[in-house]
């Protein structure tokens, strides 16, 4: 499972010119499966992106998490996050998960970091979305459950 964690002060996901999910600040996280991802991955992506401290303290140093800094989440699934571009110039998607499992673990997710008291809003899984954000720093963090990079 991998994951593109943007500190954000806003963002709006949209499917058809309309509104399917929002936050006024917080993280924009980008999730991907792989077809072999159980609940191990999960547990180690909803501890990362919920106790990252990537938020400024009162010092200006990132010391807080979103729960801390009173953001929310944005959870939006991109099967793209698992492409390998190592070859060539078109990449594989060899990497990502089917439709029916990858939707069953991005599903999870949300449910998990919801359980953690967090406000979690979500893309269209599987449709062809608009991301609009404002990128806060910027401050861009990548996740992979298996710690290849």
């Amino acid at each position: 499972m991998r994951a593109v964690v943007q500190r954000v002060s806003s963002a709006t996901v949209s499917v058809d010119g309309k509104g399917v999910g929002s936050i006024p600040g917080g993280l924009l996280v980008y999730l991907s499966i792989a077809p072999d991802d159980g609940e191990v991955d999960i547990a180690y992506v909803v501890d990362k992106v919920r106790h990252l401290r990537i938020f400024p303290d009162k010092a200006e140093r990132l010391n807080l998490d979103v729960a801390q800094a009173g953001g929310s989440i944005l959870l939006v699934s991109a099967f793209t996050v698992q492409a390998d571009a190592r070859k060539g110039r078109r990449p594989s998607f060899d990497y990502a998960a089917g439709g029916d499992h990858a939707r069953v673990m991005y599903e999870l997710v949300c449910e998990r970091l919801s359980q953690h008291g967090l406000r979690v809003e979500r893309g269209a899984f599987g449709a062809m979305m608009e991301v609009q954000s404002v990128n806060a720093g910027p401050v861009c963090i990548l996740l992979d459950s298996r710690r290849l990079f």
